[in-house]
């Protein structure tokens, strides 16, 4: 444990010559942040306030631009900055804020959770008020839109606006797909798993009457902030063009390839034989990273790893007894209920045979160039109210679990930054609420440990897949505590690791807390099938794990192309993979060829596959129900189905050598797998589609060639840009802290000018890694700058 004169003692031996101090108001000690080479603040402050105090200083000081949007999205007042054309989102913001009590809310994520969170958005503004006694000195994206940062408040920090938080759109699209092509054709397109759901729409709903509008408040909250020329002032406008960011934002439709991998070792797994835990979540890469990593010391806190920036505490990491990291186990919190409305009081709702009216809140918003725009928000007993169909006398309302106290995504793992053992950490798993996520642990005593976590509603009649009646018949049951969540601990195979795909034992017996829809299997087959290879491993073992770009679809399907008769370069292109080891490794040629097929058989699956009058509706199908198809054609290619599937393998193979052509010419060994053309990082600013290409040029990042696919664990989505992935991941051996290893791309911080912008986006995009050193001794061999904070 470090005591908090050990880390006056330490301020003391390092400050004498520091490079930089300054005096804060509001901090009680001296606070002394070292970075390192690579950009991590490691923060040593004497007293728990002190440390998240400081936390949030160093956090506004790196992404400051980040915090505003963050906050603007937080608060519902983008209007206020990007006029009418986001009002929606604003209402939206609004409509789904929390308004409980906030003193039971910040402390249900720590039993100080309301002092921690508050010291943090202390320091937030102690840099805010800093910047704006030099506005000049703003990071370029202020003086780009002409605003100015303003000050946090703890609901801020506690916003949901970010969150993976549930099912609701799919539940829409499956309602609508229902309608129109009925249960059994909607069950054959979609990939539900383990159990069979309950499609049948009730009969007492019109489901013609489903529309997307009816969630676009939702949505319209929920989605990124997007600029164009006219938001910026005119000294740094550009021409608006074809926006590469609205590509980068829209690749992932579907939330189910939005993914992440994990596990953890025993000691009897590794070659050091001390435990060990691999984390790589998947979210959007982006300029500034989603994530930030930091190290926090003070008396009772000891604990280093990556989170998101503006959320006190380390979601991923590790302390000084055990590590953690995370995935998504798919947790429906969500629920759209339909509602007959009276006739002559349309705020009045049918429940239980009765008239119910909907309360009100009333909200002022500021639209930029505009007068301020007065809304009146609705709720029923359920939730929110998205939409209100007047002409049919219909209401729609969005059950949120995650507007129960403790639904702010990830601040839950402030608990989990003490843990000392397994218990513990379990123990704190049960405070988080969202998102839902498969929790390891691995720690120095050797326990290795998986735990299910997310506020999970139990629906004991119905499936949460599609919308119900709001009149009483359809309600949860109360929610399943977190702790009986599936979860296991010291399996005697060594090792535990999850992927988003269903890792629900056969043997559990809640089941009516647990989804239906999960992500395909190949990262997690493949990962599962190198844990069980036998051996030990090591540190390179493990970092070639996480970017490892072995294709499992490619096994599958490349064996039945060579049963196909092509001819010419079609024969040519196809000789190249009979010998290839299916990896997509970027420099690939076979690669390059195999992916173009690979595209080119889901398109005309989707297209021959999903009926037309519902393509629309559902825009995708999942690789694990095309190729389940394609191994077993006589289900669906009718009377003769091997002709018929070999005639689509064929086809879609023609079309993905006529597409390479097409982009990339006529010789075949420039058909090159990871290349500005083809399979590409390019990281695009918020700002860069608003503003001139000179400025554009020294925001964005790339490109730089990549290799994997969404299917493969090194996983680089399954767009020729790499638009999802892992911009952070941490490796951590239990026996030596310090030797564990990590990355976050493009940068620790936000601001352009800042060294530390882009200098980890090169070795990132080349799958490398750098020390995340815990020891005192070691962060001193590596810093890179030492900033004092003091008392005013």
């Amino acid at each position: 444990m470090v005591t908090g004169y050990f880390i006056i003692s330490l301020l003391l031996s390092c400050t004498s010559n520091p490079e930089e101090q300054l005096s804060l108001v509001g901090l009680e000690e001296p606070v002394e942040i070292i970075r390192d080479k690579w950009g991590i603040n490691h923060i040593y402050a004497a007293n728990e306030h002190d440390l998240f105090f400081a936390q949030g200083y160093a956090a506004a000081r790196d992404r400051l631009f980040q915090f505003e949007i963050w906050r603007r999205q937080a608060t519902g007042t983008v209007a206020e900055i990007l006029g009418q054309r986001e009002l929606k989102r604003d209402i939206g913001t609004r409509l789904f804020k929390y308004r409980g009590d906030m003193t039971r809310e910040m402390n249900h994520y720590h039993d100080r959770g309301a002092a921690i969170i508050t010291a943090y958005t202390e320091g937030v503004n102690a840099y805010i008020e800093e910047a704006l006694k030099n506005p000049q000195s703003l990071p370029v994206e202020f003086h780009m839109l002409d605003i100015l940062p303003q000050k946090w408040t703890p609901d801020v920090v506690i916003s949901r606006h970010q969150g993976l938080l549930g099912n609701i759109g799919a539940e829409l699209e499956i309602g609508m797909a229902v309608n129109l092509l009925g249960v059994e054709k909607v069950k054959e397109l979609y990939w539900f798993h383990p159990k069979d759901p309950i499609l049948e729409m009730d009969a007492a709903l019109d489901p013609s009457l489903l529309k997307e509008d009816i969630l676009e408040l939702y949505y319209a909250y929920r989605k990124s902030v997007r600029f164009t020329p006219n938001d910026v002032v005119a000294s740094y406008r550009g021409k608006n063009s074809a926006s590469l960011y609205e590509e980068q934002l829209n690749g992932f439709r579907d939330s189910l390839s939005i993914g992440s991998n994990n596990w953890v070792l025993s000691g009897e797994m590794t070659v050091d034989g001390q435990a060990l835990m691999a984390n790589d979540p998947h979210r959007t890469i982006a300029v500034p990273s989603l994530r930030y990593m930091a190290h926090l010391v003070a008396p009772g806190w000891n604990v280093i790893g990556g989170g998101e920036p503006e959320i006190p505490g380390i979601s991923i990491g590790h302390n000084e007894y055990g590590a953690w990291g995370l995935t998504v186990f798919r947790t429906d919190g969500e629920d759209l209920y339909v509602y007959d409305l009276n006739p002559e009081n349309l705020e009045e709702y049918k429940y239980q045979g009765k008239w119910e009216a909907m309360s009100s809140i009333l909200e002022s918003i500021p639209v930029k160039d505009s007068e301020t725009v007065q809304v009146s928000l609705k709720y029923t007993r359920h939730g929110p109210v998205t939409f209100i169909d007047s002409v049919n006398l219909k209401a729609y309302a969005v059950r949120c679990a995650w507007l129960e106290p403790g639904g702010s995504p990830y601040l839950a793992s402030l608990r989990m930054d003490q843990a000392k053992s397994w218990d513990e950490f379990r123990e704190a798993c049960n405070y988080s609420h969202i998102p839902g996520e498969n929790m390891v642990w691995a720690d120095k005593e050797g326990t290795i440990g998986w735990q299910a976590v997310g506020i999970a509603p139990l629906r004991r009649n119905f499936s949460g897949l599609v919308p119900v009646p709001g009149d009483g018949r359809y309600e949860w049951d109360g929610y399943l505590p977190i702790v009986d969540k599936p979860h296991e601990v010291n399996p005697e195979r060594g090792y535990i690791a999850t992927a988003n795909q269903n890792v629900t034992p056969a043997n559990y017996d809640q089941w009516d807390a647990i989804g239906f829809s999960w992500s395909d299997p190949y990262r997690g087959d493949r990962i599962d099938e190198v844990l069980s290879s036998g051996g030990k491993f090591n540190l390179e073992a493990m970092k070639a794990l996480q970017v490892d770009c072995v294709s499992l679809p490619a096994r599958i399907l490349v064996p039945l192309l060579s049963e196909l008769s092509l001819q010419g370069k079609y024969k040519e292109a196809l000789d190249l993979l009979t010998t290839w080891d299916c990896q997509l490794l970027q420099g690939s040629v076979e690669a390059g060829i195999y992916v173009a097929f690979e595209k080119q058989l889901k398109r005309l699956a989707e297209e021959k596959f999903i009926p037309e009058k519902a393509k629309g509706i559902i825009e995708d199908l999942q690789m694990k129900r095309i190729l389940d198809w394609i191994i077993n054609p006589e289900s669906v290619f009718g009377p003769d189905a091997e002709g018929e599937r070999n005639a689509l393998l064929e086809e879609a193979f023609v079309n993905g050598i006529q597409s390479l052509e097409n982009e990339l010419g006529y010789n075949m060994k420039e058909w090159i797998y990871g290349q500005p053309k083809y399979k590409h990082t390019y990281m695009i600013h918020p700002l860069a589609n608003a503003v001139s290409p000179n400025w554009a040029d020294s925001l964005n990042l790339g490109p730089l060639p990549r290799g994997g696919n969404g299917y493969t664990p090194g996983s680089t989505g399954n767009n020729d840009r790499q638009s999802s992935g892992a911009s952070f991941r941490m490796i951590v051996p239990t026996g030596n802290w310090d030797q564990a290893v990590g990355t976050n791309s493009p940068g620790q911080s936000g601001d352009p000018e800042s060294p530390f912008y882009d200098n980890l986006f090169t070795s990132w995009a080349k799958d490398e890694y750098f020390p995340v050193y815990f020891s005192r001794a070691k962060i001193d061999s590596v810093a890179a700058d030492r900033l004092t904070l003091v008392p005013d």
